[in-house]
């Protein structure tokens, strides 16, 4: 099976709506999706994720299907107290590389900072809710593994959603903790992450990946603060 993951475009997130630049992010991704053989059409139901993906719905003649896990994640402090950046996880992640700290320990969740911030929560809703997806689609998740539980599984498939809840879904398929993803990554408006796995019935298998973070069909229409945080 090969996932195609669409982060949305550029928004007006107090009206959680495409701007019109968004809609031209939009449309070029469509373009650049409409060769790929995608079958199934899959959205955060978060309405700028609903946006982006009904321009590549309209150009193939698919529908979409919402997917809930996909919604975008949020952070803050658990309970009121004062944290690093208040919570922002890729703020966060950039203070630690700045001052030398690791971010491959994978006991992360219960260190400061991230022991404090509601973002775990998040997290595992968007991993947990993303392998009982995985497991409809012939794919169960077996400790750092996927197994290969269905028949039907040499399929392409998008799914548009989030920078964050996108971030944690490639931190869980790769095994890496979540504060390496948020600095390793730069997921801009409308990039394409195309995660491919194994179709052999019984067999345990991690992605592969073509490309990450791919937005060269925005280029001259892309704008620099990528996550306008």
């Amino acid at each position: 099976m090969k996932i195609i993951f669409v982060r949305h475009g550029h928004p007006d997130y107090k009206t959680d709506a495409l701007t019109a630049l968004g809609r031209l992010h939009a449309k070029a991704a469509a373009e650049r999706l409409a060769p790929d053989g995608i079958e199934k059409i899959y959205s955060s139901p978060l309405t700028r994720a609903i946006e982006t993906a009904q321009f590549t719905a309209s150009r193939l003649g698919r529908e979409i299907e919402i997917l809930d896990c996909m919604r975008e994640i949020s952070w803050g402090s658990v309970d009121g107290t004062a944290i690093m950046e208040k919570g922002h996880p890729w703020n966060t992640a950039d203070r630690f590389s700045e001052a030398g700290q690791s971010l491959t320990d994978y006991t992360w969740q219960a260190k400061e900072p991230w022991c404090h911030n509601n973002i775990l929560e998040h997290i595992n809703r968007v991993t947990d809710g993303f392998d009982a997806f995985m497991e409809t689609q012939g794919y169960r998740r077996e400790g750092e593994f996927y197994r290969v539980i269905g028949e039907n599984t040499d399929k392409t498939i998008a799914i548009f959603g989030h920078g964050g809840a996108f971030t944690a879904t490639l931190a869980h398929l790769m095994n890496i903790p979540f504060p390496l993803a948020c600095r390793a990554f730069d997921l801009n408006f409308t990039c394409i992450t195309v995660a491919k796995f194994d179709d052999l019935q019984g067999v345990y298998c991690t992605p592969r990946f073509d490309v990450i973070g791919d937005a060269r069909h925005i280029m001259g229409i892309s704008v620099k603060n990528t996550f306008m945080a």
